[in-house]
C-alpha cells in the first residue's frame, strides 16, 4: 500500500483511564492529531488554513477498538484518503501496536468549510494535488447512513457548552460529543466492558452558551446503545450515535 502517512505515539499518563490503558477519548484526539499532522505534512497547517477563513469539518466517522494501549505503549497511527469529491473526503486509519499489529481502525467523512459563511466550499486543487490517496479501506462500513435519533431514552444528563468545548472552527470539537454520551453509559458497563465500536453522525452545530442535553437508549442487543445528544432550549439534534461494548479481559481489569 502506498501513499500513506504514519505517526508513532507513546501513551501518556493522563491519557489513560483507570485500568491503565487509553481512555476512547485519547485514541480520538490521537487520530484527531495525526490528521492535523497530515496536513501539515503538505504545508496546509490547519493554523493555515485557519488565516484563511476555511478549516475541515468531520460530519461523520466510525472507530473499532480490539484493545487499547496502555501507559507508556508505543502506537503507529496509519493514515490516508480513500476518496474525494469537490467537497468532502474519507480519511482511513489503522492504528497498530509497536510491532505492526493491527488493534484498531476507523474512517471518518470530512468536509472543506467556509468558517465565516458556515457552508462547505471546494478542497483546494493543490490539496488533492498533494493528497495523493490509496482506494483501500479501513472500515467496511458506510457511514453516510443515517442513524435514527433517540425519542425513548433510558439515560439522559444535561450539560454546559464552555468556551474549551469548542474548537477553532467555533463550534463544539467532535471528541466532546463522545464524552458527554460515554456519561450516560451505566457504572455496570463501563466497570466490565469496554468500548469496541462507536458509529456517529454531527448533524448540526453547538455553540458556547448552549445547554446539551444527552439521550441514551439501550437496544435490544447485549451491551449496545443508540445516542442522541442536542441542544435542549432548541430540541436541535446535534448527533446521533451508536455503540457496541465487549465484555473485559481478565487482564484488562
Amino acid at each position: 500500500m502506498e501513499n500513506y502517512f504514519e505517526k508513532e505515539f507513546e501513551l501518556r499518563y493522563f491519557e489513560m483511564n483507570k485500568y491503565g490503558e487509553a481512555s476512547p477519548t485519547t485514541i480520538l484526539t490521537l487520530l484527531e492529531e495525526t490528521a492535523a499532522d497530515h496536513c501539515y505534512s503538505i504545508d496546509y497547517s490547519l493554523y493555515n488554513l485557519i488565516e484563511q477563513k476555511v478549516g475541515w469539518v468531520l460530519i461523520s466517522g466510525a472507530m473499532e477498538m480490539e484493545r487499547y494501549p496502555t501507559y507508556k505503549e508505543k502506537i503507529i497511527i496509519r493514515t490516508w484518503l480513500s476518496k474525494y469529491s469537490t467537497i468532502k473526503g474519507f480519511r482511513e486509519n489503522i492504528i497498530y501496536d509497536e510491532n505492526y499489529n493491527v488493534i484498531g481502525r476507523s474512517r471518518g467523512l470530512w468536509v472543506f468549510f467556509d468558517i465565516e459563511r458556515r457552508r462547505p466550499i471546494q478542497i483546494f486543487d493543490d490539496i488533492k494535488k498533494k493528497w495523493s490517496y490509496c482506494v483501500e479501506e479501513s472500515l467496511n462500513q458506510d457511514i453516510t447512513k443515517k442513524i435514527p435519533e433517540v425519542n425513548n431514552a433510558d439515560y439522559t444528563l444535561e450539560y454546559n457548552v464552555n468556551r474549551y468545548d469548542t474548537d477553532m472552527n467555533k463550534h463544539v470539537n467532535n471528541i466532546r460529543y463522545l464524552q458527554w454520551l460515554m456519561e450516560t453509559i451505566p457504572d455496570e458497563i463501563l466497570d466490565n466492558y469496554y468500548l469496541h465500536s462507536i458509529d456517529g453522525r454531527f448533524i448540526s452545530e453547538a455553540n458556547y452558551g448552549d445547554t446539551i442535553i444527552s439521550l441514551t437508549e439501550n437496544n435490544i442487543d447485549d451491551n449496545s446503545f443508540s445516542h442522541t445528544v442536542k441542544v435542549d432550549q432548541k430540541s436541535t439534534v446535534c448527533a446521533t450515535a451508536t455503540t457496541q461494548w465487549r465484555k473485559k479481559y481478565i487482564n484488562q481489569v
